[in-house]
């Protein structure tokens, strides 16, 4: 088992930059894919990127595709997700998680971090 821990989240104007990390704890880090997720006040959650357990594949959401980096220090046990460009419609609560058991997919989940990106 492993637990995660998102850091990172703030408020920002459109426009700006954030860096999510997502700490992990427990087993470990290095066998597990990441994926980061968001949930935006009365919607889905919604699948945001995706890296493997190596670092050497990524998959980003077409809304994303551009603006955001997924990355990984598996000798620091953290993943990363850097957001570039954000607009309002970025604004959710973004989770991580690990150990993909199928597409889109992850068995372990952090608790959130709130992202707030004003105009």
């Amino acid at each position: 088992q492993v637990q995660l821990v998102e850091s990172g989240g703030g408020s920002v104007q459109a426009g700006g930059s954030l860096r999510l990390s997502c700490a992990a704890s427990g087993r470990s880090f290095s066998v597990y894919a990441i994926g980061w997720f968001r949930q935006a006040p009365g919607r889905d959650r919604e699948f945001v990127a995706h890296i493997n357990s190596r670092g050497t594949s990524v998959d980003y959401a077409d809304s994303v595709k551009g603006r955001f980096t997924i990355s990984r220090d598996n000798a620091k046990m953290t993943a990363y997700l850097q957001m570039n460009s954000l607009t309002p419609e970025d604004t959710a609560v973004y989770y991580c998680a690990a150990d993909r058991t199928a597409w889109r997919t992850y068995r372990y989940w952090g608790q959130g971090t709130q992202v707030t990106v004003s105009s």
